[in-house]
């Protein structure tokens, strides 16, 4: 009698084994079926606050997955049943139910991206930031000071302070933390710019720096000259030489420019107006780049104090005035 019991316990563990790994091996092939999805590619939603149990009933009424449950238990083999992420995913062809579990579990879901460029001034960007269709706004239509504000940063002046580059994001981020991020990676490189600068450079802040960079992403386009144009910008700090620069006349007319730089322009006193007022102007004009930056911190040695734009994208550099006035009279006069 006891050997028929061990007998049958033997047939029924059997059983179960067999049971068991024949249960496994369809939840396997379940998670490894290519989701229902058309060619070309889609993307499914998860909402925060949604479980798994959520998400896998939605996608099995949506027709995507064919056994919703079996991806439930599938995701607790794998621990992977908890803590999924909220955001839009890629729904592409030839994509398993197991993939898609894994992207959850991740939360590798479909990133958008806005670039930042540098020299934009902060209303360009904010037009960009305001029309991008992925962004969710909560800034559009405040003023400046209000912007910074709900930043965290109130008080402060918005030039200048956010660093051009390209961000990532998923759809439904906010323009606040979008900005927000921008502005630290700012502070970010000037906090690593800053104690490796040049010793003889005549900024009491980082943030003077960042004005001067601001001036020099303005003045020019070519990587190459930056270290020159701020060596020049430099001297003229150092002699209390007016740095004459278009780009923060310019900025001082504002609205009112037009593309062209008037002699009324430069003879109509404002805190940027650089011809008439000698030093820094009061804030950044535009968004420096790390090149820019840089250049200001480590300004190119030399004796010249004058540049004048050759028509081709770069400057000719002159030490005299003198050589300066031959060199617009060539480039910019024709010869005359």
């Amino acid at each position: 009698m006891k050997g028929l019991l061990l007998k049958l316990l033997g047939i029924f563990i059997l059983i179960g084994t067999f049971a068991g790994v024949w249960f496994y091996m369809d939840l396997k092939s379940a998670a490894e079926a290519p989701l229902n999805v058309s060619v070309a590619p889609s993307s499914y939603t998860v909402r925060p606050g949604s479980n798994l149990h959520d998400v896998a009933r939605d996608l099995g009424s949506r027709g995507i997955l064919n056994r919703p449950t079996y991806l439930v238990w599938w995701a607790r083999l794998q621990g992977k049943a908890h803590g999924i992420k909220a955001g839009e995913y890629a729904l592409t062809s030839g994509m398993t139910a197991a993939q898609l579990l894994d992207n959850l579990a991740t939360g590798k879901a479909v990133q958008y991206s806005l670039t930042l460029v540098e020299g934009w001034t902060f209303k360009q960007m904010m037009t960009a930031i305001h029309t991008h269709p992925e962004l969710t706004h909560a800034l559009k239509d405040l003023p400046d000071d209000q912007v910074m504000a709900k930043l965290g940063w109130p008080n402060q002046h918005p030039e200048g302070r956010f660093y051009p580059d390209t961000y990532r994001f998923s759809r439904g981020f906010s323009d606040v933390a979008f900005l927000q991020r921008a502005y630290r990676t700012m502070e970010q490189r000037l906090a690593s710019e800053w104690p490796k600068r040049d010793v003889t450079v005549p900024y009491k802040t980082p943030y003077e720096a960042l004005i001067m960079a601001s001036i020099i992403e303005r003045e020019t386009g070519a990587a190459e000259e930056r270290p020159q144009i701020a060596g020049v910008f430099v001297r003229r700090l150092k002699i209390g030489m007016a740095l004459a620069t278009d780009p923060t006349v310019i900025y001082g007319v504002g609205h009112r420019f037009d593309g062209n730089l008037r002699r009324r322009d430069l003879q109509t006193d404002t805190p940027y107006n650089t011809y008439l007022r000698t030093g820094l102007p009061p804030t950044p004009i535009a968004m420096p780049g790390g090149e820019a930056i840089h250049a200001a911190l480590h300004p190119a040695s030399g004796k010249t104090l004058y540049f004048v734009a050759r028509g081709n994208g770069t400057h000719y550099f002159s030490e005299t005035l003198q050589e300066h006035n031959n060199a617009v009279r060539k480039y910019q006069l024709g010869g005359f």
